[in-house]
């Protein structure tokens, strides 16, 4: 199991902590605060013996001290039969004490609000995922009542404290996982439908576990109905579907939106079922935080103890070659060379799908300051002034088909002269690594396996050419 809290930290948090428990308004049980005395959260816990096991958990890891302090705070306080429930026989002193910390923080908000103040969305409690330390959300439901997380309810709220407010719950609210906030959201229905369609349950078994750390592009419901565009889930290929919801995850990372930069990164998707071949996604974060330049982020950081949501407003298909030129404005030239002319098919091409001649392509990407570098060579100022048959001899320099070379595989073609689209060779020099042109240039490979659907992309620093 994760440690869900370090030591540093709990003595930090027992500070904060020790600002929550007041109350001066009748408890629960009709046990009456007094007005005139300090009435903090931790008093009223004491003082209400239907908190008493509240209070023994909040005694056993250290946090009623926190409950007495200073501080503007809302709890969520569980009652006895809420803690027997949860414990289901379980004596409280064989819970681990890290996880019943996180527990009982995830439970306390560090903003005072009454249940006036309470509306549908996302909040951010005291408990913290613990490989970025970020604060975990839970999802509050006020359309009939206040329910949190789908599994908790307000049935006393407003207990005023000196320090806060103390809404009363039925159940004890366990740390959230990616899917209690898929579930829990009515605006992510159709991802949830997609994620069991078939009675599937891979999906939700790994979003549930509390051993990953993982980052998940939710769509929302109209990114799906846009998606499919008048069918219906069951219309789907049951392997594409799993292959594009894992393309919305990326596992071992959890990326709050503050640790996203431009730059690619590996989802759970895979090239052909080749586990070892993971596909790519292009992140761009210049305006917002774009998904492969077609989908954004329309809600961050929506945290659960397992990793993090951003909900996104397209769902994000499979990508081929293209979608990755176009994406990356690294490859702008390249994109600006490949449809240079009317009579180019190179952007149809490039979109074949795996399985179809001539995919699957390795394309070796010159940068935007390849493509510089080139005029310069030439003494041009612009793609116009090369040639059309030039340039479309060169560009077919750049592309192998019927194959997918990863970095991996590059050490088997060492010294090998490869055959390119246009029917042109190039050397493979593994070692460098970098491609030896026909002109006996040598274009370093910069970035490797920028893995699509229908093949994979290497940059290079120098536009491989015949010239």
């Amino acid at each position: 199991m994760k440690t869900f809290f370090n030591y540093a930290k709990i003595a930090i948090l027992a500070i904060v902590f020790t600002g929550i428990v007041s109350c001066n308004d009748d408890d629960d049980n009709g046990n009456i605060i007094d007005p005139n005395t300090n009435n903090t959260i931790a008093d009223i816990v004491v003082g209400n013996p239907d908190f008493s096991s509240l209070l023994a958990a909040l005694q056993q890891t250290g946090l009623d001290a926190t409950l007495a302090g200073n501080g503007n705070f809302t709890v969520f306080a569980p009652t006895n039969a809420a803690f027997n429930d949860f414990l289901n026989g379980t004596p409280l002193a064989d819970v681990d004490n890290d996880v019943l910390t996180q527990i009982l923080l995830n439970h306390v908000l560090n903003v005072e609000l009454a249940s006036t103040d309470l509306s549908t969305g996302y909040q951010k409690n005291l408990a913290t995922e613990p490989s970025s330390n970020a604060n975990i959300d839970m999802y509050i439901d006020t359309s009939n009542g206040v329910v949190i997380n789908g599994q908790s309810t307000v049935t006393t709220a407003d207990v005023p404290a000196d320090n806060g407010i103390i809404h009363i719950v039925d159940a004890v609210i366990e740390l959230p996982t990616i899917v209690t906030f898929a579930t829990t959201n009515p605006a992510l229905s159709s991802l949830v439908a997609a994620l069991t369609d078939e009675g599937n349950t891979a999906f939700v078994t790994l979003l549930s576990d509390t051993t990953q750390d993982l980052t998940v592009f939710a769509p929302t419901n109209d990114a799906f109905t846009t998606f499919l565009d008048g069918a219906s889930l069951d219309d789907v290929d049951n392997d594409v579907l799993a292959q594009v919801l894992s393309n919305h995850v990326i596992p071992g990372t959890v990326g709050v939106s503050t640790a996203l930069s431009n730059s690619y990164v590996s989802t759970a998707a895979v090239f052909n079922g080749e586990m070892d071949a993971p596909i790519s996604m292009y992140i761009n974060t210049d305006s917002g935080v774009t998904l492969n330049g077609v989908s954004d982020v329309v809600q961050a950081d929506i945290v659960a103890a397992n990793g993090v949501v951003h909900v996104v407003d397209t769902v994000i298909g499979l990508p081929d070659i293209t979608t990755f030129a176009t994406a990356d404005p690294t490859f702008d030239t390249l994109v600006a060379a490949l449809t240079a002319d009317a009579s180019f098919g190179y952007v149809a091409a490039l979109q074949t799908p795996n399985g179809t001649d001539p995919a699957p392509f390795t394309v070796f990407a010159p940068t935007n300051d390849a493509f510089g570098d080139l005029l310069t060579d030439l003494g041009a100022t612009s793609l116009d002034d090369i040639p059309t048959a030039t340039l479309a001899a060169t560009l077919e320099l750049h592309v192998v088909a019927g194959s997918n070379v990863r970095a991996e595989d590059l050490g088997g073609l060492d010294g090998a002269s490869v055959p390119t689209l246009g029917g042109g060779e190039i050397v493979i020099d593994a070692s460098t690594p970098a491609i030896i042109d026909p002109d006996g240039g040598s274009n370093g490979i910069i970035v490797t396996n920028v893995q699509a659907a229908n093949g994979v992309i290497h940059a290079i620093s120098r536009v491989i050419r015949d010239l």
